[in-house]
């Protein structure tokens, strides 16, 4: 097994976080991984792991954060309703006619936000080149999503949540687009505003300069995954969930996906075959923000401790109290295999949930309560704590597919509630 060598530092009182950070780093099944915390506007933990004999990776790598670019996306909308130029409960077709067609035209921001446009997938793949930035400005995606019909699970309004894991990211963009003054993409405004303002180094879209900086995403086998996961000590076992758990939580979903049986769903990219088709640099540089953002662990949090202050921060207001208001507002509980409660700027707000819900939907939940954001396939998480003044990232390489609530990264959430 390769030594793995943690770097970084911890501001007094967070200690415990850089011991369990490391012990989960030396017994998991791990590549790579960051961590950052700010507490109001101070960086009180930023660490990263890595094999001892690789100098190159360090606090500033990129990573893809797959799903946790979603809370990128809701804080460039909210960007827009601080503008003044975009209300999340206002018609799509206000802002982007022509997606109205084929039975979209009531939808509004807040359905696309919350998962609920009905369009989890398209019904056809798209050619990675697609969603090249130059290629987005000629509606090459536009003109595909304009004609494309919902598919509902049910007509019932309190049923139509579905996750919409790369859809979502392609139909903000074009809102995006539509309503900036400047007629940016979601990777313009973060390239050509965000970075300069804060320094971020968040990336929808990777430029050929910056291609060496990234840390490729290592996918650990589901097999390998289950085996571990048998091990009967936790002191021993090389993953956080133990293999009952897993399968509780395997058929919470696999009974979710029998509900959809006989929908045909092509791969989101014309010739992706694995989960590994992401490392491709065709995909790389394109803009997917909810499933291929890159960007460290520093960035994200320094970002979100800005939302966690209220939208001002570091001599910046990137929000008006309106605007963040309107982020957070109006959680609605919904279940899409798991009960999530996404607000109108399309973030979810973890809270305590009855004791009625399923076990998957309670440890999405629990150990999270009070933190707002989301979260990636494999292990990522953004989310930041208003009332806390909390930020917090955390971005490994090495993708846990079936830890499907991401357990490893909540654990130094709850732990770092406590150190408050």
């Amino acid at each position: 097994m390769e030594s793995m060598q943690v770097s970084g530092n911890v501001e007094p009182g967070f200690e415990s976080i850089k011991t369990l950070f490391t012990r989960q780093m030396r017994q998991f099944a791990e590549d790579r991984a960051q961590l950052c915390v700010y507490h109001e506007d101070r960086k009180v933990v930023d660490l990263w792991c890595g094999p001892s004999d690789d100098p190159r990776y360090d606090g500033d790598t990129l990573t893809n954060i797959f799903s946790s670019g979603k809370s990128l996306e809701s804080i460039a909308m909210a960007w827009l309703v601080s503008e003044g130029r975009l209300d999340f409960n206002a018609k799509v077709t206000e802002y982007w006619p022509e997606y109205g067609s084929h039975g979209k035209g009531d939808q509004t921001v807040a359905d696309v936000m919350r998962h609920e446009a009905g369009l989890p997938h398209l019904d056809q793949s798209i050619e990675p080149f697609d969603l090249h930035r130059e290629s987005i400005k000629d509606n090459r995606v536009g003109a595909l999503i304009a004609q494309q019909s919902p598919k509902y699970r049910s007509p019932n309004m309190d049923d139509r949540r579905e996750y919409h894991p790369l859809t979502r990211g392609w139909i903000v963009n074009e809102i995006f687009r539509r309503v900036d003054a400047h007629e940016r993409t979601l990777g313009e405004f973060y390239a050509d505003f965000i970075d300069p303002l804060l320094d971020t180094d968040i990336f929808i879209g990777v430029d050929d300069k910056d291609l060496g900086r990234i840390a490729r995403l290592k996918l650990l086998p589901i097999i390998r995954h289950l085996r571990f996961s048998a091990w009967p000590l936790k002191a021993s076992r090389q993953t956080h969930n133990h293999l009952f758990e897993l399968l509780a939580r395997i058929i919470t979903f696999a009974y979710r996906a029998w509900q959809t049986r006989g929908q045909k769903v092509p791969p989101p990219f014309k010739g992706m075959s694995t989960i590994n088709s992401f490392n491709d640099r065709n995909i790389i540089q394109g803009e997917t923000a909810s499933a291929n953002a890159h960007a460290s662990a520093r960035g994200l949090a320094k970002l979100g401790a800005i939302i966690a202050l209220g939208g001002s921060g570091f001599g910046h207001q990137l929000l008006t109290p309106e605007a963040w208001t309107a982020l957070h507002d109006n959680p609605i509980d919904r279940e899409m295999g798991v009960i999530t409660a996404f607000t109108e700027g399309g973030i979810c707000k973890f809270k305590p949930l009855p004791p009625g819900a399923n076990a998957t939907s309670r440890s999405l939940h629990h150990g999270r309560q009070g933190f707002f954001g989301w979260m990636g396939l494999g292990g990522s998480i953004f989310q930041w704590h208003p009332s806390k003044k909390l930020s917090f990232a955390f971005v490994p390489t090495s993708l846990h597919l079936l830890d499907v609530v991401n357990e490893r990264g909540k654990t130094l959430q709850s732990a770092l509630l406590d150190c408050l």
